[in-house]
């Protein structure tokens, strides 16, 4: 998207038109943590928070991603 600079998070749940809010909603992150995943390519949340994100992606798309496809 224009103007944003995103991580591979923020740009997959973008391609999937997916809103920070509802990840928020279904993983229990705080906000601010879902912005900075999203925003900042280099930032690696910690386990128990990557595991939420990666639960509410999957549940959200269907899709049976992993940790591995965001952050190395």
């Amino acid at each position: 998207m224009f103007g944003k600079e995103r991580s591979r998070f923020g740009e997959f749940i973008d391609w999937h038109g997916i809103k920070q809010e509802k990840i928020r909603e279904i993983s229990k992150v705080s906000r601010e943590t879902i912005s900075r995943v999203c925003k900042n390519r280099d930032y690696m949340p910690a386990g128990k928070t990557m595991k939420a994100l990666v639960d509410a992606v999957r549940k959200l798309t269907g899709k049976q991603v992993k940790s591995d496809d965001f952050w190395m």
